[in-house]
């Protein structure tokens, strides 16, 4: 099992059903992200019981760049190939307020926009949750540079990869984790309704992003297959619920 996978609080259980205590994840968690250790033998301040079960039950995966390119402006565009040999793309952008990257969630797309790039590869799969941390450690082991801020908007749409997504969210907001604050991070959606109105649920202080193109519904069919089953009036409401439950802004 990958314990990039793991929230904070699902690595606690783990431990804690196998006989660890519970702080143990913390320091887990505190060698990982914060010190980018990866090898559990150097993890020196845990037992070496722990040690040795971690090294038999959990494993630290990790990417390789197929392809890196640097525009004139500084920002960097990485292809990460994963474990299974696939392709993901992540975006670093360097802003005044500091370092920002553009997380893939899925291996292609479904939700088919006109418009898109992204559409014209079919979704092959959901990332895991570990997948999409990884892009954000390996942009800083590649560049250098830590990240302060981090966009959910590039291949696949989030909300369609919604419980990994989530898993993704606690695991970089985590104080013994990546520590990158809430509102520095932003998920972008289509529009899936339903899920809006879960998210709207979270108690989180993350940013919702809604791209969505047309101010009517005729000029955002023929863009965006997906108003066929979520039109602009529906996901207007589940805005406002969010805002309500929130008191969050929305970016369109």
């Amino acid at each position: 099992m990958d314990i990039l996978n793991y929230s904070l609080q699902e690595l606690e259980i783990y431990l804690h059903g196998n006989g660890f205590k519970k702080f143990n994840a913390r320091q887990i968690f505190e060698w990982v992200y914060k010190k980018d250790v990866t090898d559990f033998n150097q993890m020196s301040n845990l037992s070496k019981k722990l040690r040795e079960f971690l090294l038999l039950n959990m494993k630290l995966s990790s990417l390789s760049v197929s392809s890196h390119q640097v525009s004139a402006d500084g920002t960097e565009k990485f292809l990460f190939k994963l474990e299974d040999g696939n392709i993901i793309e992540t975006v670093f952008m360097r802003h005044e307020y500091g370092n920002s990257v553009c997380v893939t969630t899925q291996l292609g797309c479904n939700i088919g926009c006109s418009f898109c790039a992204s559409g014209l590869q079919q979704k092959k799969r959901d990332l895991l949750a570990s997948e999409i941390v990884l892009q954000v450690l390996e942009a800083q082991k590649n560049t250098k540079e830590r990240v302060s801020h981090v966009v959910v908007m590039g291949i696949g749409e989030p909300f369609d990869n919604y419980d990994n997504t989530m898993r993704f969210l606690q695991i970089i907001n985590c104080p013994y984790g990546l520590e990158i604050g809430a509102r520095h991070i932003t998920v972008s959606t289509s529009g899936l309704v339903d899920r809006i109105i879960e998210f709207s649920e979270e108690k989180l202080q993350v940013n919702l992003a809604i791209s969505l193109h047309a101010s009517n519904n005729q000029d955002r069919s023929l863009l965006m297959k997906i108003n066929n089953k979520y039109n602009i009036e529906e996901i207007i409401n589940a805005a406002k619920h969010y805002v309500e439950k929130t008191n969050r802004r929305i970016t369109f």
